[in-house]
């Protein structure tokens, strides 16, 4: 049997979100302080970077995926956020889903990474790949 995918399911819904500029000026994200640590010392080894770029996009099981990088500059349009020393950079389109959420770093048994708590999560696949709103 070969490996199980995590797709989204033919059929499935991405809703669509949009913040207004007065949601968009009053929202939210934050860090905790093990993750702050963490991406400032990633940001230390690299020897580069502003800070680290949040995003949404369409993938697994339930319809979304969170997505993770450096950001080695501003992007024009970005929205930025900043918590502990760091600086997180959200397009507009993806804060819709974001809002609210705050980025940690867990450590479970020999498992390490960082942990999205966003309050707009209805649900998540089984393997923790993917969510919905």
């Amino acid at each position: 049997m070969g490996a199980a995918t995590c797709a989204v399911p033919e059929g499935t819904v991405i809703p669509e979100r949009t913040l207004d500029d007065a949601a968009l000026a009053v929202a939210t994200l934050t860090v905790s302080e093990r993750a702050a640590t963490h991406i400032k010392n990633f940001i230390t080894k690299r020897g580069k970077g502003l800070g680290i770029r949040l995003g949404v996009r369409t993938s697994g099981c339930t319809g979304m995926a969170y997505t993770l990088e450096f950001a080695d500059a501003a992007v024009d349009g970005d929205l930025s956020f900043e918590n502990l020393g760091v600086t997180v950079f959200v397009d507009p389109k993806s804060m819709a889903f974001l809002d609210g959420t705050q980025l940690d770093f867990v450590r479970e048994g020999l498992n390490e990474g960082f942990k999205f708590n966003n309050p707009n999560v209805k649900n998540e696949c089984g393997c923790g790949e993917s969510f919905n709103v």
